[in-house]
């Protein structure tokens, strides 16, 4: 079968309801006041794929969404950023999935209903919709317990045809990291998770430990630090690059999975990894420009000229 797409992308799939320029977080009793409200795309699989998208590579999206106004909007937004949703199952008895985000300042607060993601498990994945693409990205384990007993199957299924393979396990919102990895992640290339993330899955207290306990286990684990930048390990070296700092950021939303389409764009085209890892920090900073996780993207072009203006990038 014809290889179609640079990537297959498989997870979740939500709306996101912003609400910016709040006092302070919520607190039982108490109302509280948003000075701004924004309906946008969310989910870190339909970010990671999206920018992708955008960025110039050919992307397709297999997932679950309900057959109401927000799985619309999602298809609908996936789309207008040319990302193939034929994939993508609609449900007339499941609702898709929302979360309601709550920006402070640099940080935020999350309440999600999962909705059809639940529903997504590997009876809806064969080899032959798996085979149109090079590489395979999977994201937010936990928020999928379709996934929980079968993870392994899908990324050795995926390197069985020939892809390679990149996997985000995201936040756990039960806090008990059930996560096999030694299972798992010999069968990823790209392990992306952020510090507190690797800490949690490895139960270790420092990055340091934490890294080094999954040493070999995937070909690369590339750490998320924010706006520290990132740290990359293979083949027993680790890299530290500092980040693209923004000193007006708007919200962080997506910002990983932004750098998560930086690294696997150039990831796809052969860079080295030192090269993935600086176009992944690049790629999480100008996220931050705008508020969600898409909205900062538009097309290569574009992107390039908002890294030379604002980040002093240059190739």
């Amino acid at each position: 079968m014809a290889v179609l797409f640079d990537v297959i992308v498989i997870g979740e799939l939500n709306v996101d309801l912003i609400l910016d320029r709040i006092d302070s977080l919520p607190e039982v009793g108490k109302e509280k006041l948003a000075g701004e409200m924004t309906l946008t795309l969310g989910s870190s699989s339909a970010i990671f794929a999206s920018n992708l998208s955008s960025l110039g590579m050919k992307v397709a999206f297999l997932g679950k969404v309900g057959n109401d106004i927000f799985g619309r909007l999602i298809r609908e937004n996936l789309e207008k950023k040319n990302v193939d949703t034929r994939l993508i199952e609609v449900s007339d008895n499941l609702k898709t999935g929302a979360t309601i985000v709550l920006n402070f300042e640099e940080d935020r607060a999350m309440v999600t209903h999962q909705g059809a993601m639940q529903h997504l498990n590997m009876e809806d994945i064969t080899p032959d919709k798996l085979v149109v693409a090079r590489h395979l990205h999977f994201s937010s384990y936990f928020l999928q317990p379709g996934f929980k007993r079968d993870l392994e199957k899908l990324f050795r299924m995926a390197k069985k045809l020939g892809l390679t393979t990149s996997l985000d396990v995201q936040w756990d919102p039960e806090e008990k990291w059930e996560f096999d990895a030694g299972k798992i992640l010999p069968f990823v290339d790209v392990f992306l998770p952020n510090e507190t993330e690797l800490q949690h899955l490895t139960a270790q207290n420092n990055i340091d430990d934490a890294i080094r306990q999954l040493d070999g286990l995937s070909k690369y684990t590339v750490v998320k630090k924010g706006n520290k930048g990132s740290l990359l390990r293979y083949d027993k070296k680790e890299i530290e690059k500092g980040p693209f700092l923004n000193h007006h950021v708007v919200d962080t939303i997506g910002a990983g999975d932004s750098f998560n389409a930086g690294f696997i764009f150039k990831f796809i085209q052969g860079a080295r990894p030192e090269c993935c890892q600086t176009f992944g920090n690049l790629m999480g900073a100008i996220s931050t420009t705008q508020a969600g996780g898409i909205n900062a993207f538009k097309d290569y072009e574009t992107t390039l000229r908002i890294a030379r203006e604002k980040f002093g990038y240059t190739e």
